[in-house]
């Protein structure tokens, strides 16, 4: 029998299941639909080594605990999921024995950047304040607000001293912004990656505006205790108590459209569910749109301007270890809390390193010794170890197509042990104990395996597409579906191809969840933030 419900939504990770949880406590019925046999998307936590070892194998680092509102909303900490907020929070360790660290605290950070250069420290001690400042005024703010034109946004921004600020980074790559800043290489190299690894080209301006979201967050990652799915387990338990319903190893075949209006959703077995109010897609346009709405359905220069998206410039490789005991870093003599550092970024001695990485992936290729971040979770949150032993991920960037074979060179298992026997090697040369007699097992995710596992990451593109000044903010993905609305009357989009993008913001589906309300009448229970009402009445959003 064919079923109806208020809202159907394509996809349960985590701003599906944030939309889910929003409407569904409003008194909505709201069907969630998942390819997949569990929900959470990006935020997973598995076994795939040996048992009692728990890897989060693609969302580890949560850069948005402080300011998104669905740990509010939630209660988060109330259902028993809490964050970790380890102390020192990156460090790039240099072949030397030396580390350079980036603490919470500010002074211990401008200790340590003061041993390589004190007019460095100096600087990044100025860059912390106005970065603070941006981000609480404005870019925070602006994260969870539909976006306004950028014609608007740049009249709005030259009204405000701290808009004109923000403005002067947009027209900078982000390596002008850091060279101009910082003189020493070291920190240039640590500042450089950071400000680019989630994806903006070095060497490109136009939205360099995300460069101070990036050296903010870059001290306030936390670690989800217990792993990154429970994150999604306090969304999803809070969908089934107000009446949400969830079907797993849904196969979709095509969304329902009459008359130019998103009807519903019927699945490969011809299974159909109706949608009184709204369909909401949180996957990629091309899929959204192309495949399952169908182009006759719509407008030839919709269907170019899909066809124009572009997806990220590089993927992700990431090897998940388990480990005999955790990871001792020589540098740790220079810097006594090395081994306790969250996020280590290792195998750049230089920014040449760093830009040849980022250059040899254009061509198709990735370094022999190519650097990497990575983290040891079991470090701060022994649940995700046995004791006396360590949990591993080694995140490194790496191409979806590789020039001597594309993305199927990915399925070679020669291919795949020769670039894990890297990985490791690199991390030997700044944690000697990491033995391969240490080395328990080990779990390879390629650019490929990403695609396969995720139905939204086409080609491993783990934020849905490139951040790229035509695909960002009200153009991103274009400006007919920037608002979260579509051309297909009720067909909405939530997931990260729309503002503010990935990275489990909880920002697309935040704002999607407020456009449906706003549609239909729905009754907020929930209420918009402090510091969103604060940059309203400052004229800053």
């Amino acid at each position: 029998m064919t079923q109806t419900y208020d809202v159907i939504i394509i996809g349960s990770g985590p701003n599906g299941l944030a939309i889910a949880a929003y409407l569904s406590k409003a008194g909505q019925k709201v069907l969630l639909l998942e390819k997949r046999h569990e929900a959470g998307g990006g935020l997973a936590t598995e076994q795939v080594t040996i048992p009692d070892f728990y890897h989060n194998t693609h969302a580890v680092y949560m850069m948005m605990v402080d300011y998104a509102p669905v740990y509010r909303d939630f209660g988060f900490e109330e259902r028993g999921v809490r964050h970790i907020y380890p102390e020192l929070q990156v460090a790039l360790s240099l072949a030397d024995g030396r580390a350079l660290a980036i603490y919470r605290d500010l002074e211990r950070t401008c200790a340590s950047i003061a041993a390589f250069s004190k007019r460095d420290a100096d600087s990044y001690r100025d860059m912390q304040r106005e970065h603070g400042e941006l981000m609480e005024n404005i870019l925070a703010p602006q994260t969870y607000v539909p976006m306004d034109a950028a014609p608007l946004m740049a009249a709005k921004a030259e009204l405000t001293e701290l808009g004109r600020v923000l403005s002067a980074y947009t027209d900078k790559t982000p390596e002008e912004i850091v060279c101009e800043r910082f003189e020493d290489e070291h920190v240039r190299t640590l500042m450089l990656y950071m400000a680019c690894h989630w994806g903006l080209d070095y060497a490109q301006s136009g939205v360099s505006y995300m460069v101070p979201i990036y050296l903010d967050r870059m001290r306030h990652y936390r670690l989800t205790a217990g792993g990154s799915h429970r994150a999604a387990s306090v969304l999803l338990r809070a969908t089934f108590e107000h009446g949400g319903q969830i079907r797993t190893t849904a196969q979709i075949r095509r969304i329902i459209v009459e008359n130019g209006a998103a009807t519903g959703v019927e699945l490969e077995d011809g299974t159909q569910f109706l949608a009184a109010k709204a369909v909401v897609s949180t996957i990629d346009p091309h899929q959204t749109f192309l495949r399952y709405v169908g182009e006759d359905a719509l407008d030839r220069e919709f269907v170019e301007m899909i066809n124009l998206w572009q997806w990220e410039k590089w993927s992700l490789c990431v090897q998940h270890l388990a480990l005999a005991e955790p990871p001792r870093f020589k540098a740790a003599e220079s810097c006594p809390d090395l081994d306790r550092a969250f996020i280590h970024v290792l195998g750049y001695e230089s920014l040449a390193d760093l830009k040849g990485h980022w250059d040899a992936m254009s061509a198709g290729t990735l370094p022999a010794q190519a650097g990497f971040n990575c983290c040891f979770p079991s470090v701060h949150d022994p649940y995700q170890a046995p004791p006396g032993r360590a949990s591993g991920l080694l995140s490194q960037m790496a191409p979806f197509e590789l020039c001597d074979g594309g993305s199927e060179r990915w399925l070679s298992h020669r291919f795949r042990e020769e670039a894990a026997e890297r990985q490791i090697g690199v991390l030997q040369r700044y944690a000697p104990n990491v033995t391969r007699d240490k080395v328990l097992w080990t779990y390879l995710t390629t650019p490929a395996d990403i695609e396969n596992k995720f139905a939204n990451m086409v080609r491993g593109s783990y934020k849905q597409g490139a951040y790229h000044p035509l695909q960002m903010g009200y153009l991103r993905p274009n400006q007919e579906c920037s608002q979260y609305r579509t051309p297909v009357e009720n067909l909405y989009l939530g997931g990260a191809s729309v503002a503010p993008g990935g990275m489990v913001l909880f920002g697309p589906g935040y704002n999607c969840a407020n456009a449906i309300a706003e549609d239909f009448g729905i009754q907020k229970w929930w209420t918009e933030p402090e510091y969103v009402t604060a940059a309203r009445e400052n004229g800053y959003v």
